[in-house]
């Protein structure tokens, strides 16, 4: 018998500080998970293939950032703080108090202040191959972003999605992208350890083994969120790590059966029996 398609999401536009803030929704029921991309890519890129397992059971909204797939670009540099405000704008258009949030690099910031500066309105946060200080990062990665030009990206599949679904469809608007991605939070300082420890929301942290991201601040980023014990005799900790094996940054989520099975099961599980969230 044929597979079942996947039901059309619905989708539209939310005016948010200047944007038109393009948004989808996929699935029903449960607490909606929020997804957050990576920079220069878009909702289809970085989550296409994971959304239909996670929508099977639960809403999911997903939005482009500004300057990305279909919503708009403003003259507004890109820091997660702007992005963060966008997000819960976009919330309150749609009359969503509370969300799992799920975002990858840029995404991941994005959730990781959402989690730590708006606590009621994040139930459980994953943080995708993204670092909470910037010494937590190998290094390279901000470099060669910021050296980035179109012509390098050039025939790529997102130069491609970007002419196709772009409000500003033209090289000229790709280079604008590349050149604010480039100065990307580029004077954070990222959060404090007690501000980590002091996040609300119980915690999946996902790297690859050869990410971005040093596998010891993946460590770390457990440790804080009250990680790294002897399971069997201390009870295994709601905050968890996941570290996926032959993963790039560049293909932090490309193994969708893995991603989805860790992701589901992490937002599935109940709080263990005396989880104190610290």
């Amino acid at each position: 018998m044929p597979e079942p398609m996947t039901p059309a999401p619905v989708t539209g536009y939310a005016p948010v500080n200047g944007l038109q803030m393009y948004y989808e929704l996929h699935g029903s029921g449960g607490t909606p998970l929020l997804l957050l991309h990576g920079g220069l890519f878009d909702i289809e890129q970085q989550f296409g293939a994971l959304i239909p397992g996670l929508s099977a059971g639960r809403r999911v909204i997903a939005t482009d950032f500004q300057g990305h797939g279909r919503t708009n670009d403003i003259d507004r540099p890109l820091k997660t703080r702007d992005l963060a405000a966008d997000v819960i704008g976009l919330l309150e258009h749609l009359e969503v108090p509370k969300v799992d949030v799920f975002g990858f690099s840029v995404g991941g910031a994005v959730a990781l202040h959402l989690a730590v500066k708006h606590p009621d309105l994040v139930r459980k946060l994953i943080v995708s191959s993204v670092s909470f200080r910037p010494d937590g990062d190998r290094g390279g990665n901000a470099e060669e972003v910021a050296a980035m030009t179109v012509d390098m990206i050039a025939g790529t599949p997102m130069e491609q999605r970007y002419l196709a679904v772009s409000p500003h469809p033209d090289r000229e608007h790709l280079q604008g992208l590349l050149d604010k991605l480039g100065g990307y939070d580029a004077d954070t300082v990222g959060w404090s350890d007690g501000e980590i420890r002091s996040i609300a929301a119980p915690t999946l942290i996902t790297v690859g083994d050869c990410d971005m991201v040093k596998l010891e601040h993946a460590v770390r980023f457990l440790q804080l969120r009250g990680g790294d014990v002897n399971g069997d005799f201390d009870g295994v900790p709601e905050s968890q790590l996941a570290v996926f094996p032959g993963t790039t940054h560049f293909f932090g989520l490309s193994r969708t059966g893995l991603v989805q099975d860790v992701v589901t099961t992490f937002l599935d599980s109940p709080p263990p029996s005396g989880w104190s969230g610290r």
